[in-house]
């Protein structure tokens, strides 16, 4: 098994999933981010110029939190992550070469599973934490289902279809990180507007851990 590079010690495992992001709005975004309490930033490649958006964000908030990109399908994309600067490396799928790539580059990784076989392979590769996607299809109980065969301490994620109104139920099924798409950025919000979704997040996410907790 390859050795994996650490889950960062966050206060909150929330990343966020800045789809569609423009360059010239990118900083103003994540200080709203950041202000909220996010330490998890995330821009997909999909994203219009997301290599010049990922340099930008690394330059000035790289030390305050970790940034990297999102849909990184091939070994070319993350090693050019990583050359903007980017330490946090997320895919929708497994791929071997990828995850090899990013361990390379010492990144945080976090690869789409959706079955035990690709969950197991994604940690035999060293991924620093699984993603399920889309987990809105799994629900909390298919994750949970497969949490019982899991290694005992591995960061497990949910991304896709998954707001401020659902994170307590995965919270509920051992759940510790969470991927927020559209439910906390769209295309066309302003800062003003990507404060309140932060907040309400972050609300919602210090909450279920309490309930998590109690």
């Amino acid at each position: 098994m390859t050795q994996s590079v650490a889950w960062p010690h966050v206060k909150r495992s929330l990343v966020a999933i800045l789809r569609g992001i423009k360059p010239d709005e990118s900083e103003a975004i994540v200080d709203v981010l950041i202000e909220a309490g996010f330490e998890l930033i995330e821009v997909p490649l999909n994203s219009p110029e997301p290599f010049v958006s990922i340099e930008r964000l690394a330059s000035r908030f790289g030390k305050d939190c970790l940034i990297g990109a999102g849909t990184v399908v091939n070994a070319a994309d993350c090693v050019r992550v990583a050359e903007a600067g980017g330490r946090l490396m997320v895919s929708p799928n497994v791929d071997v070469e990828v995850l090899a790539t990013a361990q390379a580059y010492d990144m945080v990784t976090m690869p789409g599973v959706f079955t035990p076989t690709e969950a197991f392979l994604a940690l035999h590769c060293g991924a620093s934490a699984l993603k399920y996607f889309p987990a809105s299809v799994l629900g909390p109980s298919g994750i949970a289902a497969q949490l019982a065969v899991l290694p005992k301490g591995v960061v497990v994620g949910a991304v896709g279809g998954v707001s401020d109104k659902t994170l307590a139920s995965y919270v509920a099924v051992g759940v510790c990180a969470f991927g927020l798409g559209s439910s906390l950025y769209k295309p066309g919000m302003s800062a003003s507007d990507v404060r309140e979704t932060a907040r309400a997040s972050v609300e919602a996410y210090d909450e279920a851990i309490r309930a998590g907790n109690s």
